[in-house]
């Protein structure tokens, strides 16, 4: 009797809606169950209501920032794996990202994302 493994849910938090999108259907293909949050705050309502197994998140966003919320998760939850996603590569600089998990650069090609959940779900 096998018994089908349990989908990995991820949680895609960006502020655009394209982006919100692209990554629902690129991730969705991959076989991932993906709930999606367009600020810090409805992340946290999502994560609080059904807990994700990795979380993507943006950096520039209004309201609260990326880091801001990447702190205030890592504070709760150490062991939630975060991705930083942003289409400025400067942040790399910035030691506040060193908190996540990983740091992706945004691009229309999601193959370096996939790879990066991909290689952190496995490992957890």
């Amino acid at each position: 009797m096998t018994q089908e493994l349990k989908k990995k849910k991820i949680l895609v938090v960006d502020d655009e809606d394209n982006i919100r999108f692209l990554y629902k259907e690129e991730l969705e293909d991959e076989g991932y169950s993906v709930t999606l949050a367009d600020s810090a705050e409805q992340a946290m309502q999502r994560i609080e209501e059904d807990p994700p197994d990795l979380v993507t998140l943006d950096i520039k966003m209004p309201g609260m920032d990326g880091l801001e919320f990447l702190k205030i998760l890592k504070e709760k939850d150490k062991s939630l794996p975060v991705i930083l996603c942003s289409a400025y590569g400067s942040f790399k600089q910035d030691f506040r990202v060193w908190a996540s998990d990983a740091y992706v650069v945004k691009s229309a090609d999601l193959h370096e994302l996939k790879l990066t959940i991909k290689e952190i779900l496995e490992a957890a």
